[in-house]
């Protein structure tokens, strides 16, 4: 089937030049001229989706081609793009970095695959006819992927622009679709090689409305529309990849199962959550500063985010710490991820504090200042657990400041064999107690809906035998 989508892929030649804040501010002004545009993320990213989310107004979902078939991102990309006005569509990293010498999880792969036109964003930092040179390279380099216009970035005279520009559209045949002078202030906040979370930053208004300003005053907003909507129909066959089903014998009821979610842990793919009601979950929202305990539920999952930035908060709310322990010891299944591994921990070492956590697992956590875990995993699950099958193979992405110091050894039991990543020690991963299952590896739910299938599957047998369910 054929379908119309508007769309148009924002890319760069390297990372950090600009391409949160060029699609922030297309974002944010499309949104205020009334207009529905839907983000998409390439890569494993939470929190530039997160910005992009936030000045969209909607939710905004990841396209990764290494963690999706292409078939799953198709799927994924038509189901959140029909009835919108356009969609744009945030690369990572270079036009063409991938994790192989083939570019197989790129952005241009990407953007050839959504048959997307390319922005290009081009720093013009002391240079002039070369910028052409550059542009025309990426165009020979691939001949199959489609630069639609270029955006110029840190011009410092009129004058460079205009030559700049003459040479671009001489050589390489592109429109030329905005000119970014060279400016001293950001208000957009950093942390750990990329942006503060939007909601920890109390200027992300007004952050937004600056990235609003740069692209209203700089960019060509009608050129760049023509070539969002002179695209091609999106060819896909709508028939969805199947998912595994959960059985009838655990579908008698609609399990409970909790989800943190609060300025802390807020590291989930929005196909996790969905995924999981979809097949029938009830989601109940903890906040783990408010709530004093956990409310009644069947099973507990735990996403990413940095307990470190209220390390003191989570401290200070010693009952839920205490539930929590208790609930995990008497067989409460929680599935945990990255941030919500270092909460399970018995402390979390930040500068010379050392702050209790809740002490599910014998390990402490100390941050680090450079990454002790960044990049995609795959994992091979060499151990019984409730929640993968012995000898498959995982993939997902870990992102990670913290060093586990483990504390008994004899009480670690792991699950996962490190075949790329770094996981917990470098070799393994998957940290098993019970029907705990903590891991610092995020897995996306669109790539691989086993994991939900899993979840209401062991929350819905604890639920009717109250007792650990045996693996899947």
């Amino acid at each position: 089937m054929f379908f119309p989508v508007p769309r148009v892929t924002i890319s760069a030649l390297r990372g950090g030049s600009g391409k949160t804040i060029i699609s922030v501010g297309l974002l944010g002004l499309w949104r205020e001229s009334g207009q529905t545009i839907v983000p998409f993320k390439k890569g494993p990213d939470f929190i530039d989706a997160g910005w992009l989310s936030f000045a969209s107004g909607l939710p905004c979902h990841n396209l990764d081609p290494f963690l999706m078939t292409e078939k799953q991102i198709l799927d994924l990309f038509i189901t959140y793009s029909q009835g919108v006005d356009l969609c744009v569509i945030e690369g990572n990293r270079g036009l063409f970095d991938g994790v192989d010498v083939k570019g197989t999880s790129s952005t241009a792969e990407l953007a050839k695959l959504l048959d997307s036109p390319v922005l290009l964003i081009v720093d013009a930092t002391m240079a002039t006819r070369t910028t052409a040179a550059l542009v025309k390279g990426c165009q020979i380099f691939d001949p199959g992927l489609h630069i639609g216009g270029i955006i110029l970035n840190r011009v410092a005279t009129p004058r460079q622009e205009h030559l700049i520009r003459q040479a671009i559209e001489y050589y390489c045949n592109v429109p030329v679709v905005g000119s970014v002078p060279r400016i001293k202030t950001n208000p957009f906040p950093e942390r750990h090689m990329g942006l503060v979370p939007h909601h920890e930053s109390s200027v992300a208004q007004k952050a937004v409305q600056w990235a609003i300003s740069i692209v209203k005053d700089n960019l060509d907003l009608d050129k760049i529309g023509q070539i969002a909507q002179q695209v091609p129909l999106v060819h896909h066959d709508k028939t969805r990849e199947p998912i595994q089903k959960v059985s009838t014998e655990v579908q008698e009821s609609s399990p409970r199962i909790g989800v943190i979610l609060d300025s802390v842990f807020w590291f989930y793919y929005p196909e996790n959550l969905e995924l999981l009601k979809s097949l029938g979950a009830k989601l109940v929202e903890i906040n783990t500063m408010k709530d004093p305990l956990l409310p009644p539920v069947d099973a507990l999952y735990i996403g990413g985010g940095f307990p470190e930035t209220r390390a003191e908060a989570l401290a200070m709310n010693v009952s839920l710490r205490n539930h929590l322990k208790q609930k995990i010891e008497n067989g409460l299944p929680v599935y945990a991820e990255c941030g919500g591994f270092m909460f399970l921990g018995e402390s979390l070492i930040v500068g010379d504090k050392s702050y209790p956590m809740v002490g599910a697992v014998p390990i402490v956590f100390v941050l680090e200042k450079r990454p002790q875990g960044h990049g995609y995993t795959i994992m091979e699950v060499t151990k019984d657990n409730p929640y993968y099958a012995k000898g498959e193979k995982i993939k997902g992405h870990e992102f990670h400041y913290s060093r586990p110091v483990i504390q008994c050894e004899k009480d670690i039991q792991y699950v996962f064999r490190v075949i790329r990543g770094n996981g917990i020690e470098g070799q393994k991963d998957g940290l098993c107690k019970k029907n705990l299952l903590a891991t610092y590896t995020h897995i996306h739910a669109a790539g691989d809906p086993r994991w939900a299938t899993r979840m209401l599957r062991v929350a819905n047998l604890a639920k009717r035998r109250g007792k650990i369910p045996k693996p899947p």
